[in-house]
């Protein structure tokens, strides 16, 4: 039996993970820029969570700070628009050919605790509404299960 069956995330529109290469095929980041490894729990027009983790081995580590790495708050912003854009063309499917996902605005961004070297930040994504080809979504990243950062924020989708 299927250990998600009767499970109220386990919906039919639940499309399961989007390994790295697949990232790279629905949204155009790549090195040093791609901020996301694996989405996995995709649940198409609906919710998503992305993974990221965290290696000491990133480049912006050298200078945000030397003794002290700290993922920079603004990257785990990116992170979470990243997630939104693959939960975006996977709900558009077909359609999403030849589109970008643009940020438009962040709200209410607060940092809880900071993401460091060795962490793995599981950040989920929530479409809170669509109007034409604007999105808005809400998210939380969280390390071992506690929140270390949240956002609301907009998105536009538009031709290349």
């Amino acid at each position: 039996m299927d250990a998600t069956a009767g499970s109220a995330e386990a919906t039919q529109d639940s499309v399961g993970a989007y390994d790295i290469a697949r990232i790279m095929q629905a949204i155009p980041h790549r090195f040093p820029f791609l901020l996301v490894d694996r989405v996995v729990d995709i649940v198409a027009n609906e919710s998503a969570v992305g993974i990221k983790n965290v290696s000491i081995n990133e480049n912006f580590f050298q200078g945000h700070f030397p003794q002290h790495p700290v993922f920079p708050g603004v990257l785990i912003i990116e992170s979470m628009a990243q997630t939104a854009a693959v939960l975006v063309v996977e709900t558009l499917g077909p359609s999403a050919a030849g589109k970008l996902v643009y940020f438009m605005t962040v709200d209410g961004a607060k940092f809880r605790k900071p993401v460091v070297p060795g962490d793995q930040m599981r950040v989920h994504v929530r479409k809170e509404k669509q109007r034409g080809n604007i999105w808005r979504f809400t998210a939380e990243a969280k390390v071992d299960g506690k929140v270390v950062a949240e956002a609301t924020y907009a998105a536009m989708i538009l031709d290349r």
